[in-house]
């Protein structure tokens, strides 16, 4: 095994068992090199790998960091937001920010057709209580319009109530929080995020939500698993392009 390699796995073992906590900075370069009798040019081949991981932060001028842990938004699972996390380990809660009956705007009516009920459903993700994703759902009938959501998945709602979810379909796409989303979330205006479109659909093919999330960008990742059997993945030019 190259030698940057076998630095990487000593680091890594560290990191991940707790030695080298998430925040906490590396010696310097010259003093790691030596300890591990290596040139610096073998130690950045390692850091490298150990960054391109999410393991590590470079920081010019700084040093290097023991990165924060970053929670991966699966785009190859049919689960709730809230499900997905969990199953990773990561803890999460949901705010309520708003659950009534109303009329669909433009962007949910033309999935859901323009007839109400449908329900307005605003959530806030915290991941280990910081806030994470900013959700408005639109969810076709009144049925769960006194639903508790706080704690429950949407999908695992919609099923208790014989509703069975099919399919969705996901545009994600780069962005930035404008003021609303910026203070809901607790970041500056104008910090990456992820925005999210998602419509999910029933047995006979009816839109029964859309749904439109903020991801922080900071704070979450996309991750997919590719087989040749498994998630097909297509790519589109943007509009703005």
């Amino acid at each position: 095994m190259p030698k940057y390699q076998v630095i990487a796995a000593d680091l890594g073992a560290k990191i991940r068992g707790g030695e080298l906590p998430p925040g906490s900075a590396l010696p310097p370069q010259k003093e790691l090199s030596a300890s591990y009798g290596v040139t610096l040019a073998t130690l950045r081949q390692a850091l490298q790998q150990l960054e391109a991981d999410g393991l590590l932060s470079q920081q010019p001028g700084r040093g290097t960091f023991v990165a924060e842990p970053r929670a991966a938004y699966r785009l190859d699972s049919l689960r709730g937001f809230a499900e997905d996390l969990r199953a990773q380990g990561h803890l999460v809660t949901t705010q309520i920010l708003g659950q009534a009956v109303g009329a669909p705007p433009a962007w949910a009516a033309a999935h859901l057709g323009e007839r109400p009920p449908a329900v307005r459903l605003e959530r806030l993700r915290l991941l280990a209580g910081r806030p994470a994703v900013h959700q408005v759902s639109w969810i076709r009938g009144s049925a769960l319009a006194d639903a508790d959501l706080s704690g429950t998945s949407l999908y695992q709602a919609l099923a208790d109530r014989g509703v069975a979810v099919h399919r969705a379909r996901e545009a994600v796409r780069p962005g930035a929080l404008d003021q609303a989303a910026a203070t809901l979330l607790r970041q500056p205006a104008g910090t990456a995020a992820f925005l999210s479109e998602r419509v999910t659909y029933g047995l006979d093919d009816r839109a029964l939500v859309a749904d439109r999330a903020t991801i922080l960008g900071t704070m979450m990742e996309i991750r997919t698993e590719r087989a040749v059997t498994g998630l097909t993945v297509s790519w589109a030019q943007s509009a703005q392009l």
